[in-house]
């Protein structure tokens, strides 16, 4: 997908919320797809819209060496090094949103630290099948959206290995494709192929401002103030 149509799409989808676009998904006959599965939540309420960046990895078969102290430090840095890799971070674009497939390990390969470089570089949130998260109070703090199954202590090393990017992977039933879009909030997230990514916002849109249209009626029957999401 060009620079140009990233930023149309990423414009188009903007102010749509999950509800939104799985309406506008049922609309163009996508009634069965792109719903991400239910246990994969928010680590806290936000709302993200971004295009997919994909990494895949699998389980480290091993052999994990019988080491501690410095010796252990020195096996790590090797681990790190050439066996779990970021080599996706290397390709980040502004409004990327990062798509892992970890086999559903119990692995904190996010933290505190890697999630703020990649925010730097322009990363908008993260998607996990599996733990993928830790230092939570202060990815929390730093406001790092993340929606996972779970959250998990251990690092990468002896867990986990790098095995790909920019290919397709499987997130909560869903295929998720390099440059598919995807929206999530506290309900939780939905995948749009990018082939149907204007279509399923034209719609969405509709249906976003009929629910705007009702609800300022019944915000001026109830005497609130008017707010953003009825204007």
């Amino acid at each position: 997908m060009s620079k140009f149509n990233r930023e149309e799409i990423l414009d188009l989808y903007k102010d749509l919320r999950v509800t939104d676009v799985r309406d506008g998904m049922d609309w163009v006959g996508l009634h069965g797809y792109g719903t991400v599965d239910h246990h994969i939540r928010p680590l806290f309420r936000t709302k993200v819209v971004g295009i997919a960046r994909t990494a895949r990895y699998l389980p480290f078969e091993g052999p994990v060496p019988n080491v501690t102290g410095d010796e252990y430090t020195k096996w790590v840095k090797w681990y790190y090094s050439e066996v779990c890799t970021d080599e996706w971070a290397n390709d980040i674009e502004e409004g990327d949103f990062i798509v892992m497939d970890v086999a559903g390990t119990d692995v904190g390969i996010l933290g505190s630290n890697n999630t703020l470089d990649h925010l730097h570089k322009g990363v908008v949130g993260y998607l996990t099948n599996g733990g993928g998260i830790r230092d939570t109070d202060e990815v929390i703090m730093q406001r790092i959206p993340v929606w996972s199954r779970f959250v998990s202590q251990g690092m990468d090393q002896t867990r986990i290995r790098y095995y790909e990017k920019d290919v397709p992977v499987a997130i909560g039933g869903v295929a998720v494709y390099p440059n598919d879009v995807i929206v999530a909030d506290g309900d939780g997230v939905v995948v749009v192929p990018s082939k149907y990514a204007k279509e399923v916002a034209k719609y969405a849109h509709q249906e976003l401002t009929g629910d705007k249209a009702g609800r300022k009626k019944l915000y001026e029957k109830l005497g609130w103030e008017l707010d953003d999401t009825v204007q």
